[in-house]
This record gives C-alpha cells, structure tokens and sequence, in this order.
C-alpha cells in the first residue's frame, strides 16, 4: 500500500471519530452551543488576523508613497502622510492584540451568539473601511506633483481615523458587556 493510499485512509478513520465524537457532545445539553461558539469565536479570529493582514500591506503602500514623495523633493507632506501611518499602526495593533471574542464557562463576561455576530459584523464593515482606504491611497499616488495632493492626503488621514474609531466602537461592545 502506498503512502497516499494509507494517508487517506488514516484521514478517513480520523473524520470518522471525530464526527462520532461531535454527535456523542452534541447531545450533552448545553454543549452543542458551546462548541457553536467556539466555532464562531475561531472565525472572529480569523476574519480579524484578515483584517490586520490587508491593513499591513496597506500600511506599506503609504510607506511607498512617502518614498515618492522623498524623491520629488516634496518633504512637507512628510509629517502629514507619517500621520495617516501611524493611525494605521495603531488600528492593526488594535486589531491583532484585541480580545476575539472568547469566554470560558468561569469567565465574569460571557459572549454568546448575539455579540459575535455583532462582532463579525463590526469585523466585515473593517473590511469595507479598508477597501476605502484603498481607495485614498490610490487618489494620494494620482495627486503626488499637484496641487490636489494635501486635500488626498487629509482624506486619507481621516479614513484611518474612521478605522481606528470603528474599532474602538468593536471594543466597547466588548466591554459593555
């Protein structure tokens, strides 16, 4: 027997457990939801570390910009663009070092269905505020060299602002718990 054919197999057995052992807990009362959320949890963790990792790359792209800027010998929107970075900075270590939405059964602040779900939500609208920082980001590039470049660069600064907020207000329904 090959070494697929007996990884295949070894695959096969193991899902076998494993779905035998969920039916077994599903019938735990009680413990279905809980394994529900902690499914649901993994996924705010996931689509978070998305988050983080698109903003990241965002985050280098204004870096190329201040690059540009460098080389056209357009130092004084140096300390401008350097603020949009750092709030952008600041919202992907917001969001990789933020709870995700775990409590154990011990835990004073339980987190159920109805918050994660408002936590995914909060999630996927960081997404769209990303998708519009691509945006800004892709106007700031079009103005380098004209008189537009202060107004995209503002525009961009206060949309990594919105970021930041947005995931303040994902916080604070954590903590109004």
């Amino acid at each position: 027997m090959d070494d697929e054919t007996q990884s295949g197999d070894v695959y096969d057995k193991v899902n076998k457990w494993r779905s035998s052992v969920e039916a077994f807990l599903e019938k735990i009362p009680g413990l279905g939801g809980y394994i529900e959320r902690e499914n649901r949890r993994s996924a705010d963790k996931l689509v978070r570390d998305a988050v983080a990792f698109r903003a990241e790359e965002l985050v280098g792209r204004i870096s190329e910009i201040q690059t540009v800027l460098v080389s056209e010998g357009q130092y004084e929107y140096l300390d401008d663009i350097e603020r949009a970075v750092t709030k952008m900075r600041i919202f992907v270590d917001s969001v990789r070092t933020a709870s995700y939405g775990y409590s154990s059964f011990f835990d004073n602040v339980q987190i159920n269905e109805p918050e994660l779900d408002q936590l995914y939500q909060y999630d996927m609208e960081l997404m769209q505020g990303l998708d519009g920082m691509v945006s800004a980001i892709d106007n700031v590039n079009l103005s380098v060299g004209t008189d537009g470049l202060p107004a995209s660069i503002r525009n961009l600064t206060a949309r990594a602002q919105s970021l930041v907020d947005a995931f303040n207000n994902r916080q604070h329904l954590l903590t109004g718990l």
